[in-house]
């Protein structure tokens, strides 16, 4: 008797476990297919992405590349300075694909003016720089803004199209039609929450970096200016 109740038990079980392993498999989706829910608001979401991520790796590596800076060169320009080989220190600076570099030359190709000439023209050799290193981060901050708003406008206007389709079956609501317009309002909003999101992320990690560039750039001017100053003092 024990022996069937338990048969009986494991049958049962076995079958609740196959139906829901069947209702598992209905409810998976593919991407396309649920990407496709998420209605026409889908594509400049993902034209934003694709613009997010090329920005993000093009500037990542152009400002790793500017950040990188031969610890000896200050040392080498002051050497030829102060041996009166100004050729040999632009040509040191026109080797270097660098700013820092361009800066320094810019300002060894001033030596002789005044000072404050000097400091003014790698001033404007630095904000030019820097001008180049931010290229394309006010695109990436557009994109960490503008696609959460067009996903909220997803959520509007799948909501509004779950409500229509309400009102046209008053007497007799279709779960299955109402789902359309619910499928485009969560859809678009989780797509442009997600590349929004990791837009921000990835604008305040360039910034960052360029930041630090800046600074690299600041300390090297300031080395460079008192290495002008230094003969002064003798």
């Amino acid at each position: 008797m024990m022996n069937l109740l338990f048969a009986l038990q494991t049958g049962v079980n076995a079958a609740a476990a196959e139906t829901m392993a069947e209702e598992a498999g209905q409810l998976k989706m593919p991407f396309m297919e649920l990407a496709q829910k998420g209605g026409w608001l889908m594509l400049p979401i993902l034209l934003l992405s694709i613009v997010a991520v090329y920005i993000f790796f093009e500037r990542y590596f152009a400002v790793t590349k500017a950040a990188k800076l031969d610890i000896n060169f200050i040392n080498r320009i002051k050497d030829y300075i102060h041996d009166g080989k100004l050729e040999a220190a632009l040509n040191l600076c026109q080797t270097m694909d660098n700013p820092a570099a361009r800066m320094v030359e810019k300002g060894i190709r001033r030596i002789g003016r005044p000072l404050s000439d000097v400091s003014a023209a790698i001033e404007n050799v630095g904000k030019l720089e820097i001008y180049k290193l931010e290229k394309g981060l006010p695109v990436l901050a557009m994109v960490s803004g503008g696609a959460p708003m067009i996903g909220f406008l997803g959520t509007v206007m799948g909501m509004v199209r779950a409500f229509y389709d309400m009102a046209q079956q008053a007497n007799n609501i279709d779960v299955g039609l109402l789902s359309n317009g619910i499928y485009t309002a969560l859809i678009t909003t989780v797509a442009g929450l997600i590349v929004g999101i990791a837009a921000f992320f990835a604008y305040n990690v360039l910034v960052a970096r360029v930041e630090k560039v800046v600074f690299k750039l600041e300390g090297t001017t300031t080395e460079f200016m008192d290495l002008l100053n230094e003969p002064a003092k003798r």
